[in-house]
């Protein structure tokens, strides 16, 4: 199994090697349990409260459930216990700061951090460099479960035309431009106006509203990309059949993706699914986004 170390090099990381799965919501952690489970690696799960379904996972897997917010002695607790491989995986409704009523080690973290609580990335990269710190090796998500990142061009049995083509470049350079502010990863586009832009809400709210927005004549397009200092490990932008399936209810005529940094989840279904509605899937290179 290759992982991304600390230095971005791919490493092997022996099979049998335990690792702490922090799952949020969706299904990307059920799958990087179950990759782990088809390999006979150990997993501990620590599920985020109000985040993970707790009924999404066996009775039988060893679980550690935490508040945001209450989790600031877990990591050293695990390390004492010898787990140094960690995975972070599944979306997480972001809670304000005043929400999170922190524990004292939570507090002095986002202290330390500082304004880089302010964005998803900026945290997520704080979080990380804690990790690091603190001795233990993150592995992304996708290297875990062993798939490539999505790859360039079309998927499936619909192409788009240069219409489209139009909307799906300009929806990549504003989602490109709307990173770098660490704010989101989506944006839809239709006609050359850009409907929705993703917040904090996430993608399928992004997408039901742009819905609600649409013009009369040809559908928007949904394009994901990663941020432009986004961190490999974690948060990559992902799409899965319920992405086109939303994508199809809000009247859109295809969905791109950055090719190289999206994770695909249940690729075979996801493609199934956009011909049959009749949806493109395209891989999107950053020059196409130029």
């Amino acid at each position: 199994m290759e992982i991304f170390t600390n230095d971005k090099h791919p490493a092997t990381v022996p099979e049998r090697v335990p690792l702490v799965l922090v799952a949020g919501g969706g299904s990307l952690p059920l799958k990087v349990y179950e990759a782990c489970r088809r390999r006979g690696r150990p997993v501990l799960l620590v599920g985020l409260t109000g985040h993970a379904d707790p009924k999404d996972w066996p009775a039988d897997l060893e679980q550690v459930w935490i508040r945001l917010g209450k989790s600031g002695g877990t990591g050293a607790a695990l390390l004492e216990r010898g787990f140094r491989h960690i995975c972070l995986a599944g979306h997480v409704r972001r809670p304000s700061l005043g929400s999170l009523w922190p524990d004292l080690k939570t507090a002095q973290f986002l202290t330390k951090v500082g304004a880089a609580a302010l964005g998803d990335d900026g945290l997520l990269k704080a979080v990380l460099t804690e990790c690091e710190r603190m001795g233990a090796v993150v592995e992304a998500p996708d290297q875990v479960i062993g798939d490539d990142p999505a790859p360039v061009g079309v998927r499936g049995a619909h192409e788009p035309d240069e219409t489209a083509w139009i909307d799906l470049r300009h929806a990549f350079a504003v989602a490109k431009a709307l990173g770098s502010l660490d704010v989101g990863q989506g944006c839809v586009c239709q006609q050359g106006m850009v409907l929705a832009l993703e917040a904090i809400e996430g993608t399928d709210a992004m997408v039901t509203r742009a819905g609600e927005l649409r013009r009369d004549g040809r559908g928007g397009v949904l394009v994901k990309v990663a941020k432009p200092e986004q961190d490999r490990r974690v948060d990559l932008p992902t799409i899965g059949p319920r992405t086109v399936i939303n994508a199809h209810a809000a009247g859109l005529r295809g969905i791109g993706y950055e090719a190289g940094a999206t994770i695909l989840l249940d690729v075979d279904e996801v493609i199934v699914r956009a011909d049959r509605l009749g949806l493109f899937l395209v891989g999107l290179t950053p020059e196409e986004g130029a």
